[in-house]
């Protein structure tokens, strides 16, 4: 599944067909890929969703190094569309979420330093 709008709905446990809350997800979805352009990753024109058509290698290219995207845009969302209740997991998905942005900027930092 490439299409960034039906993965973040599978890791949040919400099914493909359902779409009672894909604009409220395509809304935080494209905060969370603002947030990337903002560090230096995608087009620096920015990229936003407007449905189930739009890819993950639309946003940033299909290498490795960039496959913890998809990590960090579920748990962005996730604390923004769906936090836990217990405090102690979402400071720790918040601490995963800064890691993996801190990470991404510096594969874009080195990337815009190898041009």
């Amino acid at each position: 599944m490439d299409s960034i709008l039906l993965s973040v709905k599978k890791a949040l446990g919400i099914d493909s067909e359902c779409t009672d809350f894909d604009t409220e997800l395509i809304m935080h979805i494209n905060t969370v890929l603002s947030t990337l352009t903002q560090i230096g990753v995608g087009n620096e024109d920015g990229f936003v969703i407007s449905g189930a058509e739009e890819k993950w290698s639309d946003f940033v290219a299909d290498e490795p190094k960039w496959s913890q995207i998809r990590t960090y845009v579920y748990t962005k969302v996730r604390l923004i569309f769906d936090p836990p209740q217990g405090t102690a997991v979402v400071e720790a998905m918040n601490k995963v979420a800064n890691e993996l942005e801190w990470r991404l900027y510096v594969i874009a930092d080195n990337e815009q330093n190898n041009e």
